[in-house]
């Protein structure tokens, strides 16, 4: 073991946050010091807390950290910041947050710069929650920047997903219920004082969540031990495994233009086998092979078809991963007992092939398609 992560395994926060802005500047020593620590990890919990802006995450998250200290625990916390168009650093910063916590050796506070990149974390954290991991922490706090309704990356390092509301957001639980709130393993009622908390809760028990809603008031440390209590104990998102015997069927690719993007493939000596417009989904496609899967170029036929969306939120790139399994319907059935979330029932798509899609919640943040290896 190299002297740093030595250094790590015993302790030494010098030492810690040192690697830390190696991984999170990328640097190749650093990122094979992370690697030499795999060993050491899997012990922590890893929460994540994510919530639309003035939801009240920092306070929250500040009054959760001293529970857990209270209770004996170590910890990390991951706090992701916009970034400044000046320096490309963290606006916020540690030194603001949580100052309290400064001399206690059992927390460490780290504010990342999310760097542009969407959906409210840092493209480093992953590897952050890794490194705390492996330094022995109890748990591994990580707090988004306020998110939209469909940013949901936080679900592909979280263990345990809490996602933040507060009074007044009753019109809006029906609103977002499609995206943030669909990856939550437990709802908080932050600054459920003020009027209105009874209704959130009304409407997220209306809406069908089975997870738990906690009221808390974080600046008075009101719930914050019923959350302790619930993010150490709760089941957390299932892991979702391939089908057995599934195979890669093909790549989803969201495209501009499909006349252009199948120039650049037959550039590379690839042939268009199949086009169609699939009007369910308000999409044209083609389909070209690559050894025994394809790539799907997809285009939208409307400006309100879900690929004109995704281009318009993320722009052009992969869009969903297919695999064919020998029997969808057992699949399906056996996502639905592991509490996946379905977009849809079996169906008829492109090429006349039964597909179910599989969220991106569930299954670590990718757009999964299943699809019936006999139609293939």
């Amino acid at each position: 073991m190299t002297e740093l992560a030595r250094k790590i395994r015993e302790g030494d926060t010098r030492a810690l946050a040192r690697l830390a802005t190696g991984v999170e500047n990328r640097d190749a020593h650093a990122l094979e010091t992370l690697r030499e620590l795999e060993p050491a990890m899997g012990h922590a919990r890893i929460v994540g807390i994510t919530g639309p802006p003035g939801a009240g995450k920092s306070t929250l998250v500040d009054a959760l950290a001293l529970e857990l200290r209270k209770r004996g625990k170590t910890l990390a916390i991951l706090a992701v910041d916009p970034s400044s168009r000046s320096t490309g650093g963290a606006i916020l910063g540690d030194r603001i947050r949580m100052q309290q916590h400064h001399a206690d050796p059992g927390i460490f506070i780290r504010s990342m710069a999310t760097r542009g990149t969407l959906g409210g974390m840092a493209r480093a954290t992953a590897d952050l929650a890794k490194l705390m991991d492996a330094a022995g922490k109890d748990y591994v706090i990580i707090e988004t920047v306020g998110v939209g309704q469909d940013e949901i990356e936080i679900t592909s390092v979280a263990q345990v997903t809490v996602v933040v509301l507060v009074p007044g957001m009753g019109d809006d639980v029906q609103a977002i219920k499609a995206g943030i709130m669909e990856i939550a393993d437990i709802f908080v009622i932050n600054k459920s004082d003020h009027p209105g908390a009874e209704r959130v809760e009304m409407e997220l028990h209306a809406e069908g969540f089975q997870c738990p809603v906690i009221r808390t008031v974080a600046s008075e440390g009101k719930g914050i031990a019923e959350l302790a209590d619930a993010v150490g104990t709760v089941a957390g998102r299932t892991t979702i495994h391939a089908p057995r015997g599934a195979a890669i069927d093909h790549l989803g690719i969201a495209v501009q233009s499909l006349e252009d993007s199948i120039r650049f493939y037959e550039s590379l000596g690839l042939a268009v086998e199949h086009r169609e417009s699939v009007a369910t989904e308000k999409v044209d496609v083609a389909m070209l092979p690559v050894g025994e899967s394809r790539i799907e170029l997809l285009q939208a036929s409307s400006p309100d078809s879900p690929i004109a969306k995704f281009l318009e939120k993320r722009g052009p790139g992969l869009h969903h991963v297919a695999l064919r399994v020998p029997d969808l319907n057992a699949a399906v059935a056996g996502l639905k007992a592991a509490g996946a979330r379905l977009l849809n029932e079996p169906r008829a798509g492109a090429g006349g092939h039964i597909y179910v899609f599989v969220h991106p919640a569930s299954t670590g943040g990718v757009l999964l398609e299943l699809i019936q290896e006999s139609a293939h």
